[in-house]
Parts: C-alpha cells; structure tokens; sequence
C-alpha cells in the first residue's frame, strides 16, 4: 500500500476502513495516510474524519467522541483536524530519519514540540469499581479532563512518546512494497518483517517475483556459440 502525499477528499462514510498495520498505536497514527488501492486517502483531513478514525483506533472513549462532535463546530474541528497532520508529518520526518537504529540520547533535543504538547495533558485519578468482578473490587482509573476539542490532540500525543520509550527504534521499518511508505514495528520472532501486510504488499511482490521467473523461461538460456 502506498502512503503519504495529499490526500482525496471523502465524506467519512465513503472512506474506506483505516489501516491499522503499525503494531503500534503511533506508527498507525502516521499510517492514517495511505493508498488502500489507487488514491491516496488521508483518514483525517478534516474533523469529522479525525474524530472517526480515533473512534477506530480506540484512543478516545467513545462517549467522549459524541459529546465533542455534537457541541463543536464544523469549522473548529476542522482546525484541529489540521493540527493533527502537522504533528503527524513533523513526527514521521522523525521516525523516517531515526528508524533502523536505537535512539540516543541527543536525540531528545528534537522533541521538544512533543514535549510542549504533553506537557498541556491534564489527567487524574479515580478510584472506582470494577464491574467485571465478583465480589466487585476497586480499581484505580486514569481520567482526562477533556476541557475543550483541542484535548482530542493529547492521546496522540501519548501513544507517539510510548513509542519513543517503548519500541526498539532498530526494529521500526518502512514496507518494502515498492511504492509504500507505511511504517511497522517489527514484533516477530527474529525479525524478519518486510512488509506492511502479507496479504497486499507482501503478495504483490511474491506474484511480480514470480512474473520475473515466468519471463526469465520464456527467454531460454543465453545464446552461446555452437559446439564444435
């Protein structure tokens, strides 16, 4: 699957399904671009977009999302919308120069707008019950306080810092499909990931590998002289 680029214009319920091929919540956060097959699609190039892809990846309750969509304005959600592909191309210019090896620590100094947006984060606790037990038991609960619609841009940025502190840098990778540019951490045993989904990319080069052999046949061996 192809990514990045500007996106087509969609109305939400014409989009496609998001991609969700990163194994990490960051990485199908910069994936929220891609060509699922012959035009690029940005999952969330206005607010209603945005707020329907992060109902998808489950980064917002969806309680949440309701109350935000229906006391907000087109237009500011809008805004936001834009806010949100500006961290995501400015943090994919730094996965795409930093992937392929382990992060040091001079690198922090190119974090600090990730940092500048975290530090607005305004979470809590709470103890409350938990529904699923018998006898019920407690549990302590992280909140958020979602004052306003820009608060939508902070679970992003909380799933971009885990993957800062979390994944090994060496072992995030862009597909190897010739046109894609999604990126994966590569979990498998011995890492050997090569491509964004076995089934698209993966495929696509097994049947043009195979296209190669069939033409290389067909073609015979080289012409030699003949034997004397």
């Amino acid at each position: 699957m192809d990514g990045g680029g500007h996106g087509e214009r969609y109305r939400v319920d014409q989009r496609p399904a998001a991609i969700f091929v990163g194994d990490a919540p960051a990485l199908d956060f910069l994936n929220s671009v891609a060509t699922p097959i012959d035009t690029v699609v940005d999952w969330i190039d206005d607010g209603a977009g945005l707020l329907d892809w992060m109902a998808q990846a489950k980064l917002v309750p969806a309680d949440v999302l309701r109350t935000i969509r229906t006391r907000t304005r087109p237009g500011e959600l809008d805004r936001i919308a834009g806010r949100a592909r500006q961290l995501r191309e400015w943090f994919r210019g730094f996965v795409q120069e930093h992937k392929g090896r382990r992060l040091v620590p001079q690198d922090v100094d190119e974090l600090e707008p990730l940092n500048h947006l975290l530090e607005r984060d305004a979470r809590f606790s709470r103890i409350v019950l938990r529904p699923d037990t018998r006898p019920a038991s407690l549990e302590l609960q992280e909140m958020r306080a979602w004052d306003s619609p820009d608060a939508l841009l902070l679970p992003i940025g909380m799933v971009l810092a885990r993957l800062l502190v979390t994944e090994d840098f060496s072992q995030v990778k862009a597909c190897e499909g010739p046109a894609c540019t999604l990126l994966f951490a590569d979990h498998t045993r011995g890492h050997a990931r090569r491509w964004c989904s076995m089934a698209i990319c993966g495929n696509r080069a097994k049947q043009a590998a195979h296209r190669q052999r069939l033409k290389a046949r067909q073609r015979g061996p080289s012409r030699g002289g003949k034997a004397g």
